[in-house]
């Protein structure tokens, strides 16, 4: 049985007055006339339910090449110095932490340090995360009962874009943080170099993303639970531009996205690359401080 698309309000500031911003095949886009806030509406029912996640979106997240590139050593390094930079220690929630590559990350790196603790609806990443020692609770975060239990830090890393209600899971994630603790959020930045330059034809224009974020409303979103501790955008994929132009906007498999990972990934562990890896950390961090690189990380204390 296909459910019917959601109709959804702003996500931001929960306000009804959108205008048409952009369509991609079924994929309508709009922009909320108050806060600027970009958005599916309405947004495909599977993705809106969580419930590609638990069932076809599995073969992703458990494929090969997604797992070999995910438990890479490199593979978290932006997000590990960031958030060691904040949090040196102490109990940490990922939320939405699919085979929990993150958190083994954390322990490998830093081992002692952290009580971990990972999240997600879908049922067979979190088997994986616990064959690797990732102790995990399945279901919807924001119905979960963490008891007394209390975080000094949650995360929430390239998933908040995927969500139907992201308020819901930040009101959560401020009721089960300690005073005065940390989240972190990375989301794709819809006024990266790649997002300006693609539009419509950028690949991660795509279903599974029911929101897509600039600074102004990333930080609209959060103001009620967090303040903004640090803000800036990081992330830079050249193939994904040359790609997405050169293939004018046509989907991208799921096989599609996670070979690119395990390439980009191969890349960044080659030694013989070192030169490149100088011009394009240089570039990265030129575009970042433009807020051009293709993803925004903001770091949350709770109010």
């Amino acid at each position: 049985m296909i459910s019917a698309p959601v109709s959804r309000d702003c996500p931001a500031c929960g306000r009804n007055e959108a205008e048409a911003y952009l369509q991609k095949g079924e994929l309508r886009l709009v922009r909320c006339r108050i806060c600027s806030m970009i958005y599916a509406n309405p947004a495909p029912a599977e993705f809106a339910s969580g419930r590609y996640y638990d069932q076809a979106g599995t073969d992703y997240y458990l494929s090969p090449a997604k797992l070999e590139s995910d438990y890479a050593s490199v593979r978290f390094d932006r997000e590990l110095r960031i958030f060691r930079r904040h949090c040196q220690g102490g109990a940490v929630l990922d939320v939405g932490c699919s085979s929990g590559a993150f958190l083994f990350q954390l322990n490998q790196r830093f081992p002692g340090c952290y009580q971990v603790l990972g999240t997600d609806v879908s049922g067979p990443p979190l088997d994986y995360a616990e064959s690797r020692g990732v102790a995990v609770v399945h279901g919807n975060f924001p119905e979960q009962d963490f008891g007394q239990q209390r975080f000094d830090a949650v995360t929430f890393w390239a998933v908040v874009e995927h969500l139907l209600e992201p308020q819901s899971f930040l009101a959560k994630a401020w009721s089960v943080l300690k005073p005065g603790g940390l989240c972190f959020v990375l989301v794709p930045n819809m006024k990266s170099l790649a997002a300006r330059s693609l539009g419509a034809r950028y690949r991660y224009v795509y279903p599974q993303h029911l929101n897509y974020f600039t600074k102004a409303t990333l930080a609209k979103l959060v103001e009620k639970w967090f303040a903004v501790v640090e803000c800036h955008s990081t992330h830079f994929n050249p193939i994904v531009i040359w790609q997405d132009w050169r293939g004018d906007g046509k989907d991208i498999s799921n096989r599609d996205r996670a070979a690119l990972l395990q390439r980009t990934t191969s890349y960044k562990q080659n030694p013989a690359l070192k030169p490149v890896k100088a011009l394009y950390k240089l570039t990265e961090k030129t575009l970042g401080a433009l807020t051009l690189a293709d993803d925004l990380v903001v770091v949350l204390r709770r109010r």
